[in-house]
């Protein structure tokens, strides 16, 4: 398991224990420890102690934070926006793992359960990272078809058997939660492209429409950009889609190796 490193490397101090729901069944109650800061506060990050009536209450980690914002503390603030898993903006750390809050079910973890942001991130507040850089580094791999054949009438067209080679690639919803749980990452942030980009930069390289291969792997031959995946595997154990950035890293590896002997 990932586990979690908190952001700002700040010392977290235990915050506000709010009180339990009125007329809530004491066996129907959660309990939550959620990460709290505001940078423009002046204060140190703390934890905040919630409780949770899942009688009213639907069954992700997301539907509790919903709780805690329409019925506790109407303060607290993080991203969401699709509730389907498609979008990637409720990416956080739950319970030492990062994924994504509204595919993650509260029954999944027993006793306390801690939400904090994507850790080793600049926190903008509370749950909220700032994925400045992560979105930086997914534009200069150039995520978009490049080609020099002249624009067919209709539409690129490939083989079934080359659409084939994008599965496993495709899903990626860019939560960044595979990045944020790389030690690599972690360390380079600055330098290496991380799991989600790099997964992204083999995507395109794989598919048959694109005709910039030589070009993309040119852009990341480089001893940071590409090189510092050691194979951790973080980033698939972490992956709420279930991917495997490790692999794609593999691949391009295998075709730098291949572009020179």
């Amino acid at each position: 398991m990932v586990q979690l490193t908190l952001p700002n490397n700040s010392k977290v101090k235990k915050g506000k224990t709010w009180p339990k729901p009125e007329g809530a069944n004491a066996k129907a109650l959660r309990e939550f420890r959620v990460y709290r800061y505001d940078p423009d506060s002046g204060e140190n990050p703390r934890w905040d102690t919630y409780f949770v009536d899942m009688d009213r209450c639907g069954p992700m980690v997301l539907d509790a934070l919903f709780f805690i914002k329409n019925e506790i503390d109407s303060t607290l603030a993080f991203r969401r926006s699709c509730r389907e898993g498609i979008c990637g903006s409720c990416s956080m750390n739950i319970a030492g793992r990062n994924t994504i809050a509204c595919t993650k079910a509260i029954a999944d973890d027993k006793g306390v359960i801690t939400i904090a942001p994507l850790p080793h991130q600049p926190v903008i507040k509370d749950l909220i990272p700032d994925l400045t850089n992560f979105y930086a580094q997914l534009t200069s791999i150039q995520p978009w078809l490049q080609t020099e054949t002249p624009t067919p009438q209709g539409e690129w067209r490939q083989s079934p058997q080359d659409r084939e080679e994008l599965d496993g690639l495709y899903e990626c919803i860019l939560c960044a939660s595979c990045s944020t749980a790389c030690p690599s990452y972690w360390w380079n942030s600055d330098k290496y492209l991380g799991p989600a980009a790099l997964l992204q930069a083999y995507r395109w390289i794989a598919d048959s429409r694109d005709e910039a291969t030589g070009e993309r792997l040119d852009a990341l031959e480089d001893p940071f950009k590409l090189y510092r995946c050691h194979t951790i595997m973080n980033c698939a154990q972490v992956c709420p889609k279930g991917l495997n950035p490790a692999k794609a890293i593999g691949k391009i590896k295998e075709l730098m190796v291949e572009r020179q002997t």
